[in-house]
């Protein structure tokens, strides 16, 4: 840690000691609200604590120290909320996603950005996002639906294979590139141990290299955001001034934010005394003209009767759209301008899962309850966040429903979807997932 603190005061001078009093403090803790469910408006009075808004986001705000266990809270658990640190919201603000965009997030788990950009995007365009590292693109994609993004597609490729095969195929590409890990030392003492020069130098080899491949996947006028986590000089200006050489067809631009502080001009550096853990980002357009369309997206000639009729009786005017395909019985909802070769992709989820084919029968699959809004539901119930029936139903209990509700019923917090049950004779079966139920 000695080494890191002296490469530290070289980099700040007479903010160091400002710099050493935060990073002697609390760290910052934060949450974004997402969009896709809800609105600060509607979602702030329902927290138990007093949150205030961070410089980073509009969505963005800060946690107070003393509160815990936010992760078991319904809210949580229906995706009105992702816990993120405040200073990480800062990069897709710079990518300035635009509905119908179709984004690339190239290294995407946990999902925070990710889910980010989904909330930017509605339902518009499409998301894709890619995790290298399997067991971490399997997070990825429990946050992807527990947030309810239904146009977006989890990958676990490796970079210069899915760029490769999706060349110049995208609007907006994010690389928020591993990294040393610097601005996580405060709450990860597992990055404090694996720093190193030798580490710092190896990373920007690394980050260099992927974003080789990611500028492969953006379209001619294309913007690409490049973010770490980390305060290296090495891994942040470094990488970036070496890739402009490299790639004269890339060129900065000001991403007309405010937060932290400029860097190269436009790129933007955040410490913790800027209010965050800390951050850096910088948005390169690439050079040419581009007009924005997608190919056509071709239906496939026959979709099943009985999938449309089950998709009609579980849904008002079909919210997913209509490109449906059935993979291994399973009935997916691809999102509506979908039109990619996906072999050899590693490619965990396109779009939702309407249901999966039984012997006799079509049983919903939880994705698409969680991608669902209450609007679009025919049959749905809906509870308080405090409500006994909800704490219930997270137990995985049978919960007492009005007893006109019949069939596969959506299961509301808030009027935001959590999951659902089947009802009859007032009485709901619990179908919410095992792996996401609270032990009591």
């Amino acid at each position: 840690m000695n080494k890191f603190l002296l490469k530290m005061k070289s980099l700040l001078g007479d903010e160091y000691n400002e710099f050493l009093k935060y990073y002697e403090s609390d760290n910052f803790r934060g949450l974004r609200v997402n969009t896709l469910k809800t609105t600060p408006e509607k979602l702030l009075p329902l927290l138990d604590f007093k949150a205030e808004r961070t410089p980073f986001c509009n969505e963005g705000y800060y946690i107070p120290q003393n509160i815990t266990s936010l992760g078991n809270s319904p809210l949580h658990h229906c995706g009105a909320f992702y816990i993120q640190e405040p200073s990480a919201t800062s990069a897709v603000e710079m990518l300035g996603v635009e509905k119908d965009d179709f984004v690339l997030d190239l290294c995407a788990a946990p999902g925070g950005k990710s889910t980010q950009i989904a909330a930017k995007l509605g339902r518009s365009g499409l998301l894709w996002s890619n995790e290298i590292v399997k067991n971490r693109a399997n997070i990825l994609l429990s946050n992807i639906e527990r947030m309810g993004v239904s146009n977006a597609v989890v990958s676990n490729c490796h970079p210069d294979i899915l760029c490769q095969r999706l060349e110049n195929k995208f609007d907006k590409v994010l690389v928020d590139a591993p990294c040393s890990g610097e601005g996580m030392f405060r709450k990860n003492q597992e990055a404090q141990n694996e720093w190193s020069e030798e580490h710092v130098k190896s990373c920007a080899v690394r980050q260099l290299n992927i974003l080789e491949s990611a500028k492969r996947a953006l379209k001619p006028s294309g913007v690409l955001v490049y973010s770490t986590c980390t305060f290296s000089v090495e891994e942040n200006e470094g990488v970036i001034t070496r890739f402009l050489k490299q790639n004269p067809d890339f060129e900065l631009e000001d991403a007309g934010v405010n937060f932290g502080r400029p860097t190269l001009k436009y790129a933007r550096r955040i410490f913790p005394m800027d209010g965050g853990e800390g951050h850096f980002a910088a948005r390169l357009r690439k050079k040419g003209n581009n007009v924005k369309s997608h190919n056509p997206v071709v239906l496939p000639e026959k979709v099943s009767k009985d999938a449309l009729g089950f998709y009609d009786s579980l849904f008002y005017d079909r919210p997913f759209g209509e490109n449906i395909n059935v993979i291994n019985n399973k009935i997916l909802i691809f999102p509506r301008k979908f039109n990619f070769d996906v072999k050899g992709l590693s490619v965990l989820r396109c779009g939702v899962i309407l249901g999966e084919i039984m012997k006799n029968r079509i049983e919903p699959h939880h994705s698409v309850f969680a991608a669902a809004r209450l609007e679009n539901c025919k049959s749905y119930v809906n509870f308080k966040a405090d409500s006994e029936e909800i704490k219930a139903f997270m137990h995985g209990e049978e919960i007492a429903v009005p007893s006109d509700k019949k069939g596969f019923t959506a299961v509301c917090v808030e009027s935001m979807t959590l999951g659902f049950g089947k009802a009859s004779n007032s009485r709901l079966k619990n179908k919410y997932p095992k792996g996401l139920r609270i032990l009591k």
